[in-house]
């Protein structure tokens, strides 16, 4: 076998050569000694690029079982372009894959990427400053950051920061322009808590139960709801968030932790470990990952942008929640209550998958009573179970 070509990057031909092996259906081991690299570079390329897209075929938001194991691709899948494959589509282009590796190289060519310890020293200089009086450049350069005066505004905007907008007189007096790109984690925020992190995490702890984590959103600027849910007995609770930012979210699970604390349980007892995606709500990970003594206790990872096929059991369980909710409508007149009302109703629905039983039936049994009450979640009787909107009638 030839020697592997180590420390060079890929290169467009040799995605092009990936993209036809793909759709022959080789195998990463294959390609790999075709190319001259190590499968898990391919492995990781293929699911960094891969695309998922939808057709008029598509007829459900579930994820196809065989995208869960290599090659995660449907290049080589016979049901690619058949009408009997009701599932989103997810292939991995050449070009689209080039396109992609060339603006992240320039991107990391445009600043000094911070460290997680970095960047919230970072934040905590300029918010103290910006509290003090002092404007966001006079912090940086009395303090030598190595940020720069765009990225803090950006980084405020996105709510990571513990100051707001409303703290800066001269920025809260000009109209933001339209927002074309979302709010996202920071790079160096997931260094040790990447989707491979996450596997290699799960493969040396094997009987460890985790819990993954989305947003569901309302109207645009408005409430959201922070869903958690429990992979191994697929119970799902919500929070209701007055808006999609780290801070808001970081206040509540103190709040959570604290509720629980209360009844004498652990927080990382329950959540050892939590898998989500890339939302900038989810940026405050000592929020998420340390107890009430500041210790680290609950791991914390994400998954690879555009790759919701990673947590897959929150998002076919947000169905339910839209069979009820529809996409679109305002959660701004929402209470917890009716947060908890909802999913109440949800995980009271009887389950094929526990021959009858109700994810509300598994979860008492494999946690407790107490905690379901004390994450909202309350015993609906099957007759008065509701799985549409009627349900919302009931809220006052």
């Amino acid at each position: 076998m030839e020697n592997l070509k180590k420390n060079k990057h890929m290169t467009l031909d040799e995605r092009i050569e990936i993209q036809e092996c793909l759709n022959k259906g080789m195998t990463f081991k294959a390609i790999a000694q075709r190319i001259g690299k190590d499968p898990t570079t391919v492995s990781k390329e293929v699911k960094l690029h891969g695309k998922s897209y939808s057709n008029s075929f598509t007829k459900t938001d579930e994820c196809c079982p065989k995208l869960l194991k290599a090659p995660f691709v449907c290049n080589g899948c016979s049901k690619r372009n058949h009408s009997n494959c009701r599932y989103h589509r997810r292939c991995y282009q050449a070009k689209t894959a080039q396109k992609e590796y060339e603006a992240v190289l320039i991107e990391s060519r445009e600043g000094i990427p911070l460290t997680k310890e970095e960047f919230y020293k970072t934040e905590e200089i300029i918010s103290s400053a910006v509290k003090s009086g002092q404007n966001i450049y006079h912090a940086i350069k009395a303090n030598n950051l190595s940020v720069s005066k765009s990225t803090v505004y950006r980084h405020i905007e996105c709510g990571y920061y513990t100051i707001s907008k409303i703290d800066l007189p001269r920025a809260a007096k000009f109209k933001p322009r339209k927002e074309t790109k979302g709010k996202y984690v920071p790079k160096g925020v997931k260094i040790g808590r990447t989707f491979d992190d996450f596997l290699l995490f799960l493969e040396e702890n094997p009987y460890v139960n985790y819990v993954e984590m989305d947003t569901v959103i309302g109207r645009v600027g408005g409430k959201v709801i922070m869903t958690f849910q429990f992979v191994n007995v697929d119970f799902m609770f919500g929070i209701l968030l007055d808006n999609k930012s780290a801070a808001e979210a970081a206040d509540k699970i103190r709040q959570l932790k604290e509720k629980l604390n209360t009844l004498c349980i652990n927080f990382s007892d329950v959540f050892p470990v939590l898998l989500t995606d890339n939302g900038g709500e989810f940026s405050d990970v000592s929020a998420f990952e340390n107890g009430l003594d500041d210790r680290l206790e609950t791991h914390m990872f994400f998954c690879d942008p555009n790759a919701p096929y990673q947590k897959p059991h929150v998002e076919n369980n947000h169905t339910l929640f839209r069979g009820i909710v529809e996409s679109g409508t305002s959660f701004d007149n929402f209470t917890q209550e009716n947060v908890n009302m909802i999913f109440s109703h949800i995980n009271s629905v009887k389950r094929k998958q526990f021959n009858g039983k109700s994810a509300y039936d598994m979860f008492t049994f494999t946690y407790s009573k107490e905690l379901a009450q004390a994450l909202g979640v309350s015993f609906i009787e099957p007759k008065n179970v509701i799985q549409t909107s009627k349900l919302l009638k009931n809220f006052s």
